[in-house]
């Protein structure tokens, strides 16, 4: 019997630039000044403000979706300009929007529950995002999302046991394994992760709940391919 597992994913929105210091701004956008000509600064920089959204320092949680492995159950915590609860079509995952303090508390409290959480790519993006995110706003994380790398049996990693630890001189996105697997990709309904910050923009926060709970049920999809053919626990 496996033990209870939470699997989950996330969406972050850059902050606009101005909300920086001119300190900030100066070292966020440095590399654009080593390129040698006027054109390829400007294509950099651009290349840069795109990438805010990359780190919680410069990002905020818009979305976290959290789905139980064996029950399918979940919750899709957002952000959204009003409140608004609801569920998904199939009745097993509740919507839930909320400013983004109360995003990450609700991440928290849910996944205290888990003794096994499993996520594609979350040690390199989701994990530590949540935790610094969550330590800037003054929320302690209730678990470590980072324990020791090679111990799947706490934080299972599926792009990390996919490419056996960098064995795989190449890694694949989540889209790539899930087409190979013969699972749906999450962007077979034409939205992706690049499209988070425009849709954010245009207040479609709905749209990236959607989205966001695609990824995590996909994800699970593909989990139980790894367990079924690839684990050895």
């Amino acid at each position: 019997m496996p033990p209870p597992t939470l699997l989950f994913d996330i969406e972050t929105v850059g902050m606009p630039l101005e909300n920086f210091d001119e300190a900030q701004q100066e070292f966020w956008l440095r590399p654009a000044g080593r390129e040698s000509t006027p054109e390829a600064q400007e294509a950099k920089r651009k290349e840069l403000i795109q990438q805010l959204n990359l780190t919680p320092l410069t990002a905020q949680v818009v979305a976290i979706a959290m789905v139980n492995v064996v029950s399918g159950r979940g919750k899709v915590l957002y952000q959204a300009d009003e409140p608004e609860e609801s569920k998904s079509a199939d009745g097993l995952v509740d919507f839930i929007s909320s400013p983004e303090e109360d995003v990450l508390h609700g991440f928290w409290e849910a996944i205290v529950k888990f003794d096994r959480f499993v996520t594609f790519n979350g040690r390199m993006f989701d994990c530590p995002f949540l935790m610094l995110r969550s330590a800037i706003l003054g929320i302690k994380p209730s678990k470590d999302l980072m324990p020791y790398r090679y111990d799947s049996k706490k934080h299972c990693d599926l792009a990390d046991q996919f490419a056996f630890y960098g064995a795989m001189q190449r890694r694949f996105n989540l889209d790539f394994y899930c087409k190979a697997f013969g699972i749906e990709s999450p962007k077979a309904h034409g939205v992706s992760g690049l499209d988070v910050n425009n849709l954010f923009a245009e207040k479609k926060f709905r749209d990236i709940a959607e989205y966001c709970l695609r990824d995590v049920r996909s994800t699970v999809q593909l989990y139980k391919k790894w367990r079924e053919l690839l684990s050895f626990e």
